[in-house]
């Protein structure tokens, strides 16, 4: 059966959080403010920002005030900012975050190591996030990692998901992330996973977050646009990885995801010979080689000379 590509696929920019978060070698405030920039003019309606987590738990992210009120933004463009608590939101709403990103673990295990609590305090955090953020008119996202497998559980069972999904929009929050934290997932989990989290969540409050640590990251993409998600996270280069998980490796990457899109036919509405420039650049910035594949190989219609 050929599936129909005729919808937008919404690819939202996670490098300058995600990305950076797990990188060794500290990146500069105005390289990071600068990235965004040029970020902000590729076409993406969110770019994850920054952190407000502790500069104890995540130091790559701890100029996270500085960044927010230091970028050039766009209209059209939400600056999204990750929070781990009422703290992190008061500081993220101080700094003019557009929409806070929560994040819980389906794993009781994974969250133990990832926020230091049991997902029922981290539920119970939530609700005081709702309650402050309540009026300001900012948009909140709750993320579950380990959606699709756990490093240290294994396999999650989709009814916990489903549950979480559920207490989420019980809390008032809009946004929905389904995360495969340590690249987990197959497409036909995918698949069978986002049907059901569609009956309960809009396509527009949807959003996977895939990484490709065993090389399926762009083949869950497909199963999952096939399946009627039309929301993405992605990093340029294929940076990033969760600090707190054995074995993590970086997320999709932007230009390959894009690349893959206008290949197939897909309209994203991303400037992907920008992509190109700025991964190019990322080596230079990082002190090492990226992930990505695109801006090795270069696209289809990138041809070259005949040999002599």
């Amino acid at each position: 059966m050929i599936s129909d590509y005729s919808q937008t696929l919404i690819v939202q920019e996670v490098s300058p959080r995600d990305g950076l978060q797990i990188e060794p070698t500290w990146v500069k405030t105005e390289d990071k403010i600068a990235l965004i920039n040029q970020l902000s003019q590729a076409g993406f309606s969110r770019i994850e920002a920054g952190s407000f987590v502790s500069p104890k738990a995540i130091p790559a992210l701890r100029d996270g005030e500085q960044v927010f009120k230091g970028i050039q933004r766009q209209p059209g463009v939400i600056y999204v900012a990750l929070i781990p608590n009422l703290k992190g939101a008061q500081r993220a709403l101080e700094a003019g975050a557009d929409e806070l990103n929560l994040v819980m673990s389906a794993s009781q295990t994974h969250n133990l190591a990832n926020m230091r609590m049991r997902c029922e305090a981290s539920l119970a955090a939530f609700g005081e996030i709702v309650g402050f953020a309540s009026g300001s008119g900012v948009r909140l996202n709750g993320s579950i990692a380990t959606t699709f497998g756990c490093p240290f559980e294994g396999g999650i069972d989709e009814d916990r998901v489903l549950q979480i999904v559920e207490a989420y929009q019980a809390l008032g929050i809009q946004g929905i992330t389904l995360a495969d934290t340590t690249g987990m997932a197959n497409p036909r989990q995918v698949d069978r996973l986002v049907r059901r989290v569609l009956q309960r969540v809009s396509a527009a409050d949807l959003t996977l977050h895939f990484h490709n640590t065993r090389g399926l990251g762009l083949c869950n993409v497909l199963a999952a646009y096939e399946a009627g998600a039309r929301r993405f996270d992605a990093a340029l280069g294929g940076l990033g990885g969760c600090p707190f998980a054995p074995g993590a490796s970086g997320n999709i990457c932007t230009e390959d995801l894009v690349n893959l899109c206008d290949e197939v036919g897909i309209h994203t509405g991303i400037d992907l010979p920008l992509l190109l420039k700025l991964s190019r650049g990322l080596p230079a910035l990082l002190g090492h080689e990226v992930p990505g594949q695109l801006a090795k190989a270069g696209r289809n219609c990138d041809l070259h000379p005949i040999p002599t």
